[in-house]
């Protein structure tokens, strides 16, 4: 699937927001000539519907993850919903967020370990490897992994998505441009296009480990 932000909520208030509604319309393009399902973040009630009718997923932002009015508006639109864990949330509350969108009716909800907030500030966040094998214990959704954010290095990200795959993850979210120094945003986390494929193989190898397969 292709992952596309069009409003980006941005710690800092001078970082770049996205395209909002131009960049809806990008990503209605995009879907139609690629071909692939798209995933893209709603970040307020009021672009709920509109988003929809473009999206395949609708992702909840690990800011927002105890954002329960929101979640409840996801939870009635009836598409599948990709939560992230909160920078500071425990696992439980996690799954407590998720109950959020469950309650609503909507089954097709799967988590998202993107880093949490330690003292180590050699990382942009520490990646929770151990969340993937405990959510799995504690719950039926399917366990995302989003080695990018957590380690806001694009040398950091492939040795942890390999870990990733190697402890369970039903999936691997990653970020890649063809060129990562021209990039709005988050340029030095994402992989250059040109080295993905390679970047791919080695993740699949490692999920084999488990018995898992590229679907």
């Amino acid at each position: 699937m292709m992952r596309a932000g069009v409003w980006k909520p941005r710690t800092s208030p001078f970082s770049f927001p996205g395209l909002g509604a131009e960049g809806l319309e990008i990503v209605r393009e995009t879907k139609a000539e690629v071909g692939v399902p798209v995933v893209t973040e709603l970040t307020s009630p009021e672009h709920a519907e509109t988003l929809a009718s473009v999206v395949d997923v609708i992702q909840v932002d690990a800011r927002n993850m105890q954002n329960y009015a929101l979640l409840q508006v996801v939870g009635r639109l009836g598409k599948p919903v990709l939560l992230k864990r909160g920078l500071s949330s425990t696992l439980e509350e996690l799954l407590q967020a998720a109950d959020y969108i469950l309650k609503e009716g909507n089954e097709q909800v799967m988590l998202c370990e993107r880093g949490i907030r330690t003292f180590e500030t050699a990382t942009r966040f520490t990646l929770d490897l151990s969340a993937i094998p405990w959510l799995k214990l504690h719950s039926h959704l399917p366990v995302i992994v989003d080695p990018s954010h957590a380690a806001g290095d694009r040398r950091l990200v492939e040795p942890l998505a390999r870990a990733a795959a190697a402890v369970g993850a039903d999936g691997i979210i990653v970020e890649v441009a063809e060129d990562p120094e021209a990039a709005l945003c988050d340029g030095p986390q994402q992989l250059y296009a040109r080295d993905f494929g390679e970047f791919a193989r080695s993740v699949v190898a490692h999920s084999a480990l488990v018995g898992k397969r590229l679907a």
